[in-house]
């Protein structure tokens, strides 16, 4: 059964009214329904299983999504004939209500969530969907989390930045607060500037939105991208993916704040969770004071982790920063293995129980990262990197401390812009082992993986 084009261009309206990547195959609907039906998916996943089959179409005459601040494609590639009909045929035969649709283009598939029948078992239908030959995935629909932790004492994280900047010596940065910046200070970063910036790297951040107005992020977000669909507002006032933004890419000597990693990266936002609470701005300034930070961590789901992960596969960012995780998920591994495969650099935050297993860190190629201090001796292959009370942006122009695997992540990301901007072409698995080096004596430290690199490069040229 093929739909309607007026059923479809209807639908694709309304989801693309919500900054989402819409699927053709739901008929109709209002945003304020299309709205309602997202929020369910949030507040109670267990009523929804994801679904894949192939969505075989004509290939693109060239890139699709390549500029993401322009990212529409043609309906043509959004839903074709035999794919509709399956799944109008599945959805009949087992009761089931779309919820939403996407294509992934790069793995021939579109995807749908569907809400399962009042009284039926979501274990026993997966099973039957499974066993099925049209069908190429079939799951539950996940829930993810963003790993971030509550800061100490404001004051004493302070306290004990400042005394590792002086031990360091003068940073040559004219932004105020520095000298304050524990993980800028600890990963040898301001010495590491000396050979790079991260200049020509895009990363993209896949989290909550972020702050793209803040004066320290200012021409640093090059794309940005909501797949869950709240307002607008929302994005600009979400805390986590602010917090990670800033560790990454702050402006340097803009004398506002604090500097990134790699100040002179591109940043390309993909709104991916939601804040678990409303958020507020902070101060102006770094609190002089301890006082309790209010909860930043965020939720995701298997829904638009998808929609995310398969826009990242259509841009040009090298680099993938996932302060997120939950468990194993095959929709998710598929793509994260497809980013893999493409070279890309993805960058994932330790789950807090320190286990390496499920998204994204379970996957062999993706660089785990974890707060340097809190690593067990038999965590090796995670890279150690700041993310005890860090202090970073915060919405409109604030800046406070902040902490976990996440924070440690943002670390990771951000050095390894400075080496592909050092060196384009290097490779995955060479970056990937010039990080792991830099991380041996913990933390993470910026200026040895450069230096190291710039060793590699040497023999090379005197062969010139």
């Amino acid at each position: 059964m093929k739909l309607p084009r007026a059923a479809c261009a209807a639908a694709l309206a309304a989801w693309l009214s919500l900054g989402m990547l819409g699927g053709c195959a739901t008929p109709g609907g209002a945003g304020a329904a299309a709205t309602d039906t997202a929020a369910a998916m949030r507040d109670d996943s267990e009523r929804y299983i994801v679904l894949a089959v192939d969505n075989p179409l004509a290939a693109p005459a060239g890139r699709a999504g390549s500029s993401l601040g322009g990212y529409g494609p043609s309906p043509r590639y959004l839903l074709g004939g035999r794919a509709a009909a399956t799944l109008a045929a599945l959805a009949r035969e087992h009761g089931l209500k779309e919820a939403a649709g996407w294509p992934i283009v790069a793995l021939g598939w579109h995807c749908v969530v569907f809400e399962l029948p009042s009284g039926r078992s979501r274990t026993e239908l997966l099973a039957t969907l499974a066993a099925d030959p049209r069908v190429r995935l079939a799951q539950p629909l996940q829930d993810f989390d963003t790993h971030a932790a509550t800061g100490r004492a404001a004051a004493s994280a302070a306290s004990a930045a400042a005394s590792a900047a002086s031990a360091t010596g003068h940073v040559p940065y004219n932004d105020p607060y520095v000298n304050l910046q524990r993980g800028f200070v600890d990963t040898g970063a301001a010495q590491a500037h000396r050979f790079s910036t991260g200049a020509g790297v895009r990363v993209a951040v896949v989290d909550t939105g972020a702050a793209l107005n803040h004066p320290d992020l200012l021409g640093r977000v090059v794309a940005t991208r909501d797949l869950v669909g709240e307002p607008a507002e929302r994005f600009e006032s979400d805390r986590h993916g602010t917090e990670v933004a800033g560790v990454i890419a702050a402006v340097g000597n803009n004398r506002e704040g604090i500097v990134g990693i790699a100040p002179q990266a591109g940043l390309e936002i993909f709104k991916a969770c939601w804040a678990r609470q409303a958020n507020t701005a902070p101060a102006a300034t770094p609190p002089g004071t301890a006082a309790p930070r209010p909860d930043t961590s965020a939720r995701c789901n298997s829904f638009t982790l998808a929609k995310a992960l398969a826009s990242v596969l259509e841009s040009d960012a090298r680099i993938v920063n996932l302060s997120l995780g939950g468990p194993s998920d095959p929709l998710l591994d598929k793509l994260l293995a497809e980013l893999l495969r493409q070279g890309r650099v993805v960058v994932g935050a330790l789950p807090p129980d320190g286990r390496r297993g499920g998204f994204p860190t379970g996957t062999a190629g993706v660089l785990a990262a974890g707060v340097a201090g809190e690593l067990a001796p038999a965590m090796a292959d995670v890279v150690a990197a700041p993310g005890r009370d860090v202090l970073t942006l915060q919405p409109g122009t604030g800046y406070d401390y902040a902490s976990g695997s996440s924070i440690a992540a943002a670390h990771v990301s951000g050095v390894a812009a400075l080496l592909l901007s050092a060196d384009p072409r290097l490779d995955r698995s060479a970056l990937c082992a010039l990080i792991h080096g830099a991380s041996a004596a913990s933390p993470l430290n910026a200026s040895a993986a450069l230096e190291a690199l710039r060793s590699r490069q040497a023999p090379a040229k005197r062969m010139l």
